[in-house]
């Protein structure tokens, strides 16, 4: 496992996607395995560090955001390009190794991925979560929803040390 430190983006409120006071976190090259060993290994270490209520698939091809839970998807396969924090945001390439950890407001899509490309989605304490896509409806509720997201207990991919325990704190 890469010990290095994530990188970070922050993203404003752009009127349509909330985003969040706390920078998206990206852990590159984070873990080794690939393919269907990877995904298993990404399910259980998040597990491990209590990020449960795990999928495996893709990322939609439309900007959309949780409000009501943090998420965390670590790419197993194939690379892709994302387009974090809407449509003024970046442009984050990812491929297998990769993790990113999402605060709970902060919109993502899919741009393009190589045919393989997949990844392991879960959520801190196996937490449910919603789909918005920045509709006029949306707000105010989703910015009541974010503002009650707890920071999680542990980081997906360090626990209870690092990441995001000091970078949100």
């Amino acid at each position: 496992m890469n010990s290095q430190q994530p990188e970070t983006f922050y993203f404003k409120d752009d009127g349509k996607i909330p985003n969040s006071k706390f920078p998206l976190l990206v852990y590159k090259n984070a873990f080794a395995e690939r393919s269907l060993k990877g995904a298993a290994w990404l399910e259980e270490r998040f597990a491990k560090n209590k990020w449960t209520n795990s999928w495996r698939n893709g990322v939609f091809t439309y900007h959309h955001y949780h409000s009501i839970s943090h998420e965390v998807l670590g790419v197993y396969a194939g690379d892709a390009l994302l387009h974090m924090g809407g449509e003024n945001g970046e442009k984050i390439k990812v491929s297998a190794g990769d993790i990113m950890v999402i605060p709970a407001g902060v919109g993502h899509k899919k741009l393009e991925s190589s045919s393989d490309f997949a990844v392991v989605g879960a959520y801190p304490n196996g937490s449910d979560y919603d789909i918005l896509r920045g509709e006029p409806g949306d707000r105010p509720q989703a910015l009541n929803n974010i503002a009650k997201v707890p920071v999680p207990e542990y980081d997906p991919l360090t626990g209870k040390n690092e990441g995001l325990l000091k970078i949100w704190a």
